[in-house]
């Protein structure tokens, strides 16, 4: 019997139109997931050295943080969404062994992305000023929030290349250098966090005392680390997609035009903006749930903020899974291998479920240890560890709905799972959580998290099993064999 090797898998196996066993299959997706999730793992680490380093400076301070992180997600997400319309056609194309089309895209991609980067960026600018009060915060903590949302805004026209660099290695294969670059700005992070956000003090290390410089810009200096490290990583991550990685390099290959196609523009619209509209519309209804939870207080609001930091590291393995799950489909897809698209769609999932499961088990359990890690007011840990208590339940099926999304994307189906996700939080979410508030406080908030993640899985699973998805656009020869063999 072979041994199962993931080293030996390979994504040209799929571009070859090679027989793929069971355990091919397995070895594949745990050679794109694992470094997909050590990326996923260490953004998480740098949002919690974020939060913990605010959180030292009082429960105003994290407010203010925790009340601009939904509208944050919002524009960053945006962002993602889009430069996924151009990722998903490069794995399609390279799928289909055509890397001079794949050059072709990712040149367009990268004029569309950074103009989009410009006029999102621009928006976010002109509201900064208006936003937090928009939310319901409170005037001690606006100035702040603020200031924070600002300068994350200011540097989208750069860090959308990061998302685009990201997708297109993912969607190329290469899942190791976004991890590793994840994993060198969640250092840099650290670095530029504790010189920019505290004044000079000195420290004990080693036994002896040391005097560290520091800027004390507070607030605004965590966001202004968070920025310079995802820049370096952007810069980084840019050099090696177009000087570097096999068949997408654009060092030594023959010219081609930046400017944008109307046929390749269409494709990337077709795909992105049904994800983007339901982004928007999801990250709407997390701003929604902000202001249901900011007349609940400042220890509500920097709870719900801290606790929602804490359950990504539960749920992020999840999106790392599901961007392997996006790769695999896709390239599937793009070689015209239909049966093997579904088996990724099915091995994928199960692999979320499994390991969002046992994070689930591992959150309820390190609840106080992870919300005291980022906050020292116990009334901030004590709500924070009771809802995500709460949330680890609903974790099993909110992995199926994010993996199977990711495998969904993969073959350009993003319409249908789009309304799914936005009927799902707009009728059973934001109107649960409105009708509990009241009376339960944060906790009823997070309950109807868990209701409505718990039936968001369900559904997915439903349109999975269900095989609509992957009619979508082209359909699999009636003699396409199985590929099951072990």
């Amino acid at each position: 019997m072979r041994k199962f090797a993931p080293e030996m898998a390979s994504i040209t196996q799929i571009q070859d139109g090679e027989h793929m066993t069971l355990r091919d299959q397995l070895a594949l997706t745990a050679k794109l997931s694992v470094p997909a999730i050590i990326a996923q793992l260490s953004t998480i680490l740098m949002q919690y050295i974020d939060a913990s380093m605010v959180g030292r400076l009082g429960a105003n301070a994290s407010a203010s943080v925790g009340l601009m992180n939904s509208s944050l997600w919002l524009f960053w997400g945006i962002c993602s969404m889009l430069t996924m319309g151009f990722s998903v056609q490069v794995a399609h194309r390279l799928g289909a062994k055509e890397s001079a089309g794949a050059r072709d895209v990712l040149r367009q991609g990268i004029t569309a992305c950074v103009f989009a980067g410009v006029v999102i960026a621009s928006i976010g600018l002109a509201i900064s000023n208006f936003l937090p009060a928009w939310l319901g915060g409170d005037a001690a903590i606006c100035p702040g929030a603020s200031t924070y949302f600002a300068t994350f805004i200011s540097a989208l026209p750069i860090l959308i290349l990061n998302y685009l660099a990201g997708g297109m290695l993912r969607c190329a294969g290469n899942m190791k250098i976004p991890g590793l670059f994840n994993v060198g700005m969640c250092l840099l992070d650290v670095v530029f966090n504790f010189f920019l956000i505290f004044p000079s003090r000195e420290i004990s290390f080693l036994g002896m005392d040391i005097w560290a410089p520091g800027a004390d810009l507070g607030i605004f200096g965590a966001a202004l680390g968070t920025v310079a490290a995802e820049i370096v990583c952007a810069s980084a991550m840019m050099y090696y997609l177009l000087v570097v990685q096999k068949d997408l390099r654009l060092k030594g290959q023959p010219a081609g035009s930046f400017v944008p196609t109307v046929s390749v523009l269409q494709k990337a619209a077709k795909i992105a903006l049904p994800m983007t509209a339901e982004h928007a519309i999801f990250c709407g209804a997390q701003i929604t749930i902000t202001l249901i939870v900011a007349p609940l207080g400042v220890v509500a609001i920097a709870a719900n903020a801290f606790a929602v930091t804490a359950e990504s590291l539960c749920y992020m393995p999840g999106f790392g899974i599901g961007e392997a799950a996006t790769t695999l489909c896709g390239q599937s897809y793009g070689a015209s291998r239909f049966d093997l698209v579904k088996r990724f769609c099915y091995l994928t999932t199960g692999l979320g479920i499994a390991i969002m499961t046992f994070m689930g088990i591992v959150m309820y359990i390190a609840a106080p240890w992870m919300m005291g890690i980022m906050s020292p007011v116990s009334a901030i840990v004590e709500e924070g560890t009771a809802v995500l208590r709460i949330e680890a339940w609903a974790e099993p099926m909110y992995a199926a709905s994010i993996v199977a999304y990711g495998a969904f994307v993969g073959v350009g189906d993003t319409l249908i799972p789009a309304i799914m996700n936005f009927g799902s939080i707009w009728l059973v979410r934001i109107p649960l959580a409105a009708l509990m508030a009241p009376t339960m406080g944060i906790r009823g908030v997070w309950i109807a998290m868990a209701v409505e993640l718990t039936f968001r899985g369900v559904i997915f699973l439903w349109r999975m099993f269900g095989g609509k998805w992957l009619k979508t656009g082209r359909k699999p020869e009636p003699d396409q064999p199985l590929e099951f063999e072990i």
